[in-house]
């Protein structure tokens, strides 16, 4: 791992309609647009979607590196994200973004530990721990032979 601090660089270019181009260096460009919600057209991309998109993806990869550190073996982890916007004091912000995760794993001996492991890596999401909402967990651990059930 490189020395902290880190820095991260993107850009964002636009025109008075149409969409927006991000750009950061060594990964693919990506067009955004606004949401439905504010008027956008609805199919593309939209900083509100990034954001709780990064929630998720930053939460799967942080328990990577907790149940390797930990020498947990798991067979895969699926994370779906809801975040909520609303105004507070007359301010647009998200209140709360919602984690609905289901962990699978090859012993049922280990469920109680994973999901330890899956409650640490909420409190140590770089992305969550970063915004001023609350992120709620909602957890499952299964077991590989009954999560096809």
């Amino acid at each position: 791992m490189d020395a902290f601090p880190h820095v991260y660089r993107a850009e964002a270019t636009g025109r008075a309609d149409g969409l927006i181009r991000l750009t950061s260096p060594g990964v693919p460009d990506l067009d955004t647009a606004g949401p439905a919600s504010f008027g956008g057209p609805g199919d593309q991309w939209s900083p509100e979607t990034l954001l709780v998109a990064a929630t998720a993806d930053c939460f799967i990869l942080t328990f990577r590196a907790i149940a390797a550190a930990n020498k947990l073996e798991w067979r895969g982890l699926e994370c779906s994200a809801s975040g909520t916007l609303d105004k507070v004091e007359r301010a647009l912000r998200f209140t709360q973004i919602e984690l609905h995760v289901r962990l699978v794993v090859e012993d049922e001996a280990v469920a109680e530990r994973a999901m330890r492991l899956l409650e640490k890596s909420e409190k140590h999401c770089l992305i969550s721990s970063s915004l001023r909402c609350e992120t709620k967990l909602h957890a499952e651990v299964a077991v590989a032979d009954s999560a096809a059930a």
